[in-house]
């Protein structure tokens, strides 16, 4: 497969859209990103790397970060952490306070805030410094020993964080976390800061996407079943209320964050992430996702 042409081509493609969406700009630090970015890289599981555009610029992974602490987490509960974390998609925005109210704090999937936001007490309570740990654990992954939380992001999002603070409070209220709220929001925050390029984020997924090697990174450990079940939640819930169409359209488990990156694989053959920060109204890329669709339609390669 000449993925060097299909990716140059995905890229001429999408480029009509490239002033549709916007930035994510109830962040603050956000909103001073530059929004005509774009960069696309695939890392196949022999190992060949192939990119286009912006892939070696870093930018905040916010969301999709997600999906590392919740491999950190799932290595230390093991099913049991399914008592606290739904699996289910939640088919309302990812910083729903009703839905966690009607459910009684127990957030629908480990993906929306919420969710997230349980991932990181537990993280908080099952390593000694669980910030140093998420970091170790990234770096491994992606290969990069200079990757680094974003401070300022960071900082950021905690002084706009009304919404979240609530979302916190309210599951603290129904006893679904057991650290200090502002410890949480502070872990959640900082793991949502880090910053990786496509290039990176495209490397760290690779690890979800090869189901013949055991998962072994920085000390945590998780079985091939546990993997494909971590592939299964991010086909289900990795885009929030937009997952049916990104299944639909694209065909491949993955996760977006709101900095305007997607990260997918395809199992046993790659993993791919996009960057673009004009997001649409549910808060995906609107060049990322129409990137992987044209993707997955060139080469017809899909889990489906």
């Amino acid at each position: 497969m000449d993925y060097k042409t299909i990716l140059e081509d995905v890229y001429a493609s999408v480029k009509p859209l490239s002033n549709v969406g916007r930035v994510a700009d109830y962040i603050p630090e956000l909103a001073k990103v530059n929004p005509d970015k774009f960069g696309i890289c695939l890392n196949t599981i022999g190992n060949d790397v192939y990119s286009v555009g912006d892939a070696y610029e870093r930018f905040s992974i916010q969301s999709i970060s997600k999906v590392f602490a919740l491999a950190m987490a799932l290595s230390v509960k093991g099913e049991s952490l399914w008592k606290r974390v739904g699996k289910e998609p939640s088919g309302t925005a990812f910083n729903s306070l009703v839905q966690l109210e009607v459910e009684h704090g127990i957030p629908r999937n480990p993906f929306i805030n919420a969710g997230a936001m349980v991932v990181a007490d537990i993280l908080l309570t099952s390593f000694e410094n669980p910030a140093e740990k998420y970091l170790e654990f990234v770096r491994t992954l992606c290969g990069s020993n200079d990757v680094d939380y974003n401070d300022q992001v960071a900082r950021s999002e905690r002084e706009t964080a009304y919404l979240n603070a609530a979302i916190a409070n309210l599951l603290k209220y129904h006893k679904n976390i057991e650290c200090d709220v502002e410890e949480v929001l502070r872990l959640y925050f900082l793991t949502c800061s880090v910053e990786l390029n496509c290039h990176e984020l495209a490397k760290a997924f690779l690890a979800f996407a090869n189901h013949a090697e055991p998962f072994s990174h920085a000390g945590i450990e998780l079985t091939r079943s546990q993997i494909k079940r971590m592939n299964a939640i991010m086909q289900t819930c990795g885009f929030y209320d937009e997952a049916g169409e990104f299944s639909y359209l694209v065909g491949l488990p993955g996760k977006s964050g709101v900095g305007g990156g997607i990260a997918a694989i395809c199992p046993m053959r790659y993993s791919v992430a996009v960057w673009s920060p004009r997001l649409n109204s549910k808060g995906n890329s609107v060049m990322g996702m129409k990137a992987l669709e044209e993707l997955t339609t060139v080469t017809n390669e899909s889990i489906f």
